[in-house]
């Protein structure tokens, strides 16, 4: 069996540091008419046409905040406006990996029985010393890091690892990158939800029947590999 992990808010937490970012940068902004919901409307519009064409990250996600503070701030914008907004996501990269509870546990049960990979989109850098820092590397046989989780990335991974399609499983918290692109491209899937999961990465799953399992906690992986 050969089991591919997405890394963010699967294995470790991650948008939760976007979140309390983004919280600086309301507070920051300090709007005189627009709500922070009002605000994250801006944001998400803006990322979801940026990450098609510049990607994901801490650091970008500075320089979209920096486009929505221009656009919305109420006062003169200064240099030190704009490098204040950006170190609200240069934080980001400072926290500390914090692991989901029961990985490295069952990480280490899994890689006795299976191959282990990783499969993570962002930033390069930025998401292999996440996996360096976390200390899970050595449960996985390989990591791939791309642009976007589609079903041709899918099918790439699994022709070039020469896994069986029909015994290899994605397993993710996103729907819209984890589950449903990997069901199309004929994989199996287990979904495991976190409840602050980027507005832009969730959907309605697709329903394929005798190919997803669903879970609501890491560990829970032992009772099914």
């Amino acid at each position: 069996m050969n089991l591919i992990f997405d890394a963010d808010d699967t294995l470790w937490e991650n948008n939760v540091y976007f979140e309390r970012a983004f919280d600086e940068f309301v507070d920051y902004l300090d709007h005189s008419a627009l709500t922070p919901v009002e605000v994250r409307v801006v944001l998400d519009e803006l990322e979801a046409v940026n990450a098609r064409i510049h990607g994901y990250g801490s650091l970008q996600f500075g320089r979209n905040l920096q486009h929505v503070y221009q656009h919305l701030s109420e006062r003169h914008i200064s240099e030190d406006d704009l490098r204040v907004v950006m170190s609200f996501a240069e934080r980001i990269l400072e926290q500390p990996i914090e692991l989901m509870p029961g990985v490295a546990e069952t990480l280490e049960y899994l890689a006795s029985r299976h191959e282990l990979t990783i499969c993570t989109k962002g930033h390069f850098e930025e998401q292999t010393l996440k996996i360096d820092r976390s200390g899970l590397g050595r449960y996985f046989a390989h990591a791939e890091i791309v642009k976007e989780k589609t079903a041709d990335a899918y099918r790439s991974l699994v022709e070039a690892r020469q896994f069986e399609v029909d015994r290899t499983w994605m397993i993710g918290n996103s729907p819209k990158s984890d589950i449903n692109p990997a069901l199309e491209a004929g994989l199996r899937a287990v979904f495991i939800p976190h409840p602050r999961t980027w507005i832009l990465e969730r959907a309605a799953i697709r329903e394929v029947p005798g190919r997803l399992i669903r879970i609501d906690r890491f560990d829970a992986l032992r009772e099914h590999f």
